[in-house]
């Protein structure tokens, strides 16, 4: 099940009656696949090799535009932009400029152009602007810049004004956005620009032009990512709720709202961790649900008289779903991965709270182990792998997570933590990882762990826990700080704060001073928070899983760590995967990297895996004790 057919879905858009997608293929060694959806049917729209991937920010999103019959892509291989029609080849837009990124584009009808977010590194440093790009071909030129950061370029439907997105460094965009709007001349250069909405310490998050030219975006300046519209005079709220409208823009081209038609706003809100199709009514300001059976619902957009987005349930996985707003019925036009399973075998989540570290409720979904062909023994207590999510500004739903399943149903019991700093709890809970990385993200896993053991639901002396980037940070200090868990897997984790602070990338530079504290001033901090000064203290066994192209998390963090596990004689295995970047793509990788993971453990705990599988090279093992 686990990455046999698996897709990641990405940059849903509507084109007509058509919809696109772009599609990450595991099976095709992580090429990213254009999907076209019409008649009833989908099919490539992009042959390989070419692959619709940008890299700006390094996490990308926003490669794809597909409008009045041509699609527009960002080609991983070269970074160029091209474009394409049904029945031709891919034609170069941009020339080969080496290193410059292109993402996030709209095409400008009125002066044949597209506008785009533009990451160019061909300098001493990176510059991200947004510049125009003649729909013909030709140089990217400038149309605004001079800050850190931009996103959501986007023009009202005369084509008269603008709007955009930008920030400056150390914040990220959940921290604080601005809303720039512009009038553009006959030329399309930008005049008369103002702020007119965020700050520091307001995040904005997907500006959209209605149909009719009303302005609207989400805020969190409640506390909560709400929408609102914005005319002359002033900015309104039009649908208030202690519940997220908006998502952490670590993407490009998300989208949580769509206008469709009739005066009706559709939104795709998240109240505790699970996601709501709800409808707005523009004229009296009245809000509906629409009952679906989706927890977990993204790039929502509007298509005939309902919308299609991505949605997944516990027993669906992430799949392109179209949807009725009026009745909630749906169909699945394209599902996220090939492999069927019984719902009979799935283990179902339950959300869950508990005291965390810093006395706050802290949030997780817990599964239960599951497997219709074994029965446990009368109290028997199952082991524990704890989850803990990447970020550390995301969060974990409860959707169907063949991973997740993957444990559960070889009798493990998982723990999916989103603690202090996740999304989907208004900002407050967000803004409890502020200065504390490292400390409310890991206590509220142990918490989590500790809470289970501390009500007889699994074995307190096999509980284990994993994660990947942040995560795998998280992995790395819940084995030096605490003693709760008998081992871990770290998957690309950070080791030495202050060695990443500098070599990271511009997109994440800065980062650390929301969640550690300002650098060098509080370096001492940094040093205090970092694994690869406490190895004498690690006890646990520890699986170290790295990609040796990674651009966010550089491989030497993983490969010190290891030298220092090993010279210390803790019992630890470190699997680097050539050519991998940050979050693995290839099915054979993502395969063996879970395999490992099971192997690993059954070494170091003694436990009996059934599963052929490729035995992982463990140094300092100790001498087996079974169970």
């Amino acid at each position: 099940m686990v990455a046999a057919g698996e897709r990641r879905l990405g940059d849903l858009q509507v084109d007509g009656d058509e919809v696109y997608w772009v599609e990450g293929r595991a099976s095709e060694e992580g090429r990213c696949a254009i999907v076209r959806w019409r008649d009833s049917r989908a099919a490539d729209a992009l042959d390989a090799p070419w692959s619709a991937r940008t890299r700006v920010h390094e996490y990308g999103g926003g490669a794809l535009l597909a409008v009045s019959g041509t699609v527009y892509f960002s080609n991983a291989t070269d970074n160029r932009l091209y474009s394409v029609t049904p029945g031709a080849g891919p034609r170069a837009v941009t020339p080969d400029l080496g290193d410059v990124r292109y993402a996030d584009m709209v095409l400008d009808t009125v002066r044949h152009r597209l506008l785009c977010v533009v990451e160019d590194h061909r300098g001493a440093t990176v510059i991200n602007d947004l510049r125009t790009v003649p729909t013909g071909g030709g140089e990217p030129e400038p149309l605004a810049g001079g800050n850190d950061f931009y996103s959501t370029p986007r023009l009202s439907p005369d084509g008269s004004r603008l709007v955009w997105l930008t920030w400056n460094q150390p914040n990220m965009p959940w921290d604080g956005t601005e809303l720039w709007l512009a009038e553009l001349d006959g030329a399309g250069a930008v005049r008369y620009a103002r702020l007119i909405a965020g700050g520091r310490s307001e995040s904005i998050f997907q500006p959209s032009w209605a149909p009719d030219g009303t302005l609207y975006f989400c805020s969190d300046r409640t506390g909560w990512w709400n929408l609102y519209r914005w005319d002359a005079d002033g900015t309104h709220a039009v649908a208030p709720m202690e519940a997220e409208c908006g998502r952490p823009q670590w993407v490009f081209r998300m989208s949580a709202y769509t206008f469709c038609g009739g005066g009706t706003i559709a939104m795709a809100v998240i109240r505790a961790g699970v996601s709501q199709l709800m409808l707005l009514d523009v004229a009296s300001g009245r809000i509906t649900a629409v009952e679906t059976p989706f927890t977990s619902l993204s790039n929502i957009v509007a298509l005939g008289g309902g919308v299609v987005a991505f949605a997944a349930a516990p027993a669906t996985p992430t799949s392109v779903v179209r949807i009725d707003i009026t009745s909630g019925e749906h169909a699945i036009l394209r599902r996220g991965s090939d492999t069927t399973v019984d719902e009979a075998v799935l283990s179902t989540p339950e959300a869950i709270t508990f005291p965390g570290e810093d006395g706050a409720t802290a949030h997780a979904f817990f599964y239960a182990p599951r497997n219709t062909a074994y029965v446990a023994p009368p109290a028997a207590q199952p082991p524990l792998l704890v989850g803990a999510h990447g970020g550390p500004t995301s969060a974990r739903s409860a959707a169907l997570d063949a991973h997740v399943q993957f444990w559960t149903s070889r009798g493990f019991a998982y723990l999916d933590v989103n603690y202090g700093g996740s999304t989907g709890y208004g900002r407050a809970y967000r803004e409890r990882l502020r200065g504390a990385s490292g400390v409310v993200d890991v206590g509220d896993c142990v918490a989590g762990a500790r809470h289970l053991a501390a009500i007889g639901a699994v074995d307190p002396t096999l509980m284990l826990i994993h994660g990947g980037s942040a995560g795998g940070y998280i992995v790395l200090c819940a084995l030096a700080f605490h003693d709760v868990f008998a081992a871990g897997t770290s998957l690309y984790g950070i080791a030495d704060l202050e060695l990443l602070h500098e070599q990271t990338h511009k997109f994440e530079a800065r980062y650390d001073d929301s969640l550690t504290g300002p650098y060098p001033e509080q370096r001492e901090r940094y040093r205090e928070r970092s694994p690869i000064h406490f190895i004498d203290r690690v006890r646990a066994a520890l699986l170290l899983l790295q990609g040796t192209d990674d651009p966010v998390v550089p491989p030497n963090q993983t490969q010190m760590m290891f030298d220092a596990l090993r010279a210390a004689g803790v019992p630890c295995a470190c699997i680097m995967f050539p050519g991998e970047q940050h979050g693995f793509r290839d099915a054979a990788n993502i395969r063996r990297a879970i395999e490992a993971e099971l192997s690993f453990y059954g070494q170091v705990l003694g436990i009996d895996i059934t599963d052929d599988v490729e035995p992982v090279a463990v140094a300092n093992l100790p001498a087996p004790v079974s169970r």
